[in-house]
């Protein structure tokens, strides 16, 4: 199985404000903005040599980013890892004893599928992982 960091997710208030460092000072380029609504998100990815970062902004009140807004405020939310088979690495997680914050996996941005495991069960960090559809 090959693994690699798929990127890293900052939550943020506001997408277009938050952009204005990495165009102004790092003069990146973002993707086009995609709604997730069923986790009450918008998302766009700015584009750093190899490395991807996800900006990730609420979309309403009780999204999981407004909550992780209002406890810590803006910063650092996540770190993917790219899998080929999350399925499989999902119910590994489980029979390994991780806590994960999903039984199944869940539809992520650009169509994939995502699951993360809990930050207690990853040394501090919430960790999220993804498999694109072929």
């Amino acid at each position: 199985m090959e693994t690699k960091i798929d990127h890293i997710g900052i939550a943020v208030n506001s997408i277009e404000e938050a952009f204005k460092l990495y165009r102004d000072l790092l003069h990146v380029e973002k993707s086009a903005e995609e709604i997730l609504e069923d986790r009450g998100i918008k998302v766009t990815f700015l584009y750093i040599k190899d490395v991807r970062i996800e900006l990730m902004e609420p979309l309403r009140e009780d999204s999981e980013i407004s909550n992780f807004l209002k406890k810590r405020g803006e910063g650092f939310h996540h770190i993917a890892y790219q899998v080929d088979n999350i399925k499989m690495v999902l119910e590994n997680a489980k029979k390994m004893g991780y806590k994960t914050l999903s039984d199944e996996p869940n539809r992520g941005a650009g169509g994939s599928l995502v699951f993360f495991l809990h930050p207690k069960s990853a040394n501090g960090i919430l960790t999220e992982f993804v498999e694109y559809r072929k």
